[in-house]
């Protein structure tokens, strides 16, 4: 069974900073590019970054220099996290853990954890 789960949002002031942890399973994801993204209240879904399986990584600008994502593959399991770091107001949205397999185009995508900043 494909599983992605993530993990480790909540609340923190602005300037702050939180660890996100994305656990997926159920499949070869150590070959899979994996991504966060992220949707702020009444606004569309957009991408925060991804990770290549040998470890190139590409950042929307908005995050460049304050997140930092990383990946650890197991056999089965590969985990994702996203170090955020000085954390602003408008980095308030639901972020969500996503893949796609390279060869069929199949998405996955976690549940989402929510993250909020705001003093």
């Amino acid at each position: 069974q494909v599983q992605l789960v993530e993990s480790g949002g909540g609340l923190v002031q602005p300037g702050g900073s939180l660890r996100l942890s994305c656990t997926a399973s159920g499949t070869s994801f150590s070959f899979y590019p994996m991504n966060w993204y992220r949707q702020a209240p009444g606004k569309q879904r957009e991408f925060v970054a991804t990770i290549t399986s040998p470890g190139t990584t590409i950042y929307t600008d908005s995050v460049k220099g304050r997140f930092t994502i990383s990946r650890d593959n197991a056999k089965n399991t590969v985990y994702v996290y996203l170090q955020m770091n000085s954390l602003k107001p408008e980095d308030t949205a639901v972020y969500y853990c996503n893949t796609r397999s390279p060869l069929t185009g199949t998405a996955y995508w976690g549940q989402g954890t929510q993250v909020t900043v705001s003093s």
